[in-house]
């Protein structure tokens, strides 16, 4: 999913190690301003280009663009939304975490690790920034990478909380069936 501004679909276009390959793609049709966020078990949040572009925000007609209207970008929003919901798993790689800056509440104590580039911005915003040799940091349902070369890890690690959490449920369930 995605923002599809009015449009009935998107293509993205991947130009990432394409050297002699040919470009891959990926088409759009679900805009995420139209989904039940709460029927998703997970949002991951796509490096590049495609975060800095979600973070567009239109100011109101004739007034000037001031720091706070970067709050109301949609794709902020709907992460935000994300982030406040524990059962949701969230991911952000490189840099995915710009679409948090604009609420830096939301990164306040977080810990995280992202590409050098966006740094500033978010340990500005609040977030600790955490080596790691593997380039994946979890911090209960928020999972960051360094860069898309840790993208592997990245979605092992996610996946591993979808599991863990699928799994817990069933364990809360045994347990109160279960006799002393």
């Amino acid at each position: 999913m995605s923002r599809l501004w009015g449009y009935e679909s998107l293509r993205f276009v991947s130009d990432v190690d394409t050297v002699g390959k040919s470009l891959e793609y990926l088409d759009v049709n679900i805009d995420f301003q139209d989904v039940d966020l709460n029927s998703y078990g997970a949002v991951i949040v796509a490096a590049g280009y495609t975060s800095v572009r979600l973070r567009y925000f239109e100011p109101p007609q004739g007034c000037p663009i001031i720091p706070e209207q970067a709050r109301t970008a949609p794709a902020v929003r709907f992460f935000a939304q994300a982030i406040a919901n524990p059962q949701i798993v969230k991911g952000a790689l490189c840099h995915g975490l710009w679409l948090l800056t604009p609420m830096p509440e939301l990164l306040r104590g977080r810990k995280i690790i992202c590409h050098e580039v966006t740094l500033a911005d978010i340990t500005n915003a609040g977030a600790v920034y955490v080596p790691s040799p593997s380039g994946v940091v979890v911090d209960g349902d928020l999972v960051t990478g360094r860069s898309a070369h840790d993208v592997d890890a990245f979605i092992d690690a996610i996946a591993q909380l979808i599991i863990q959490q699928d799994a817990e449920p069933v364990q809360k369930e045994e347990l109160i069936g279960a006799t002393p």
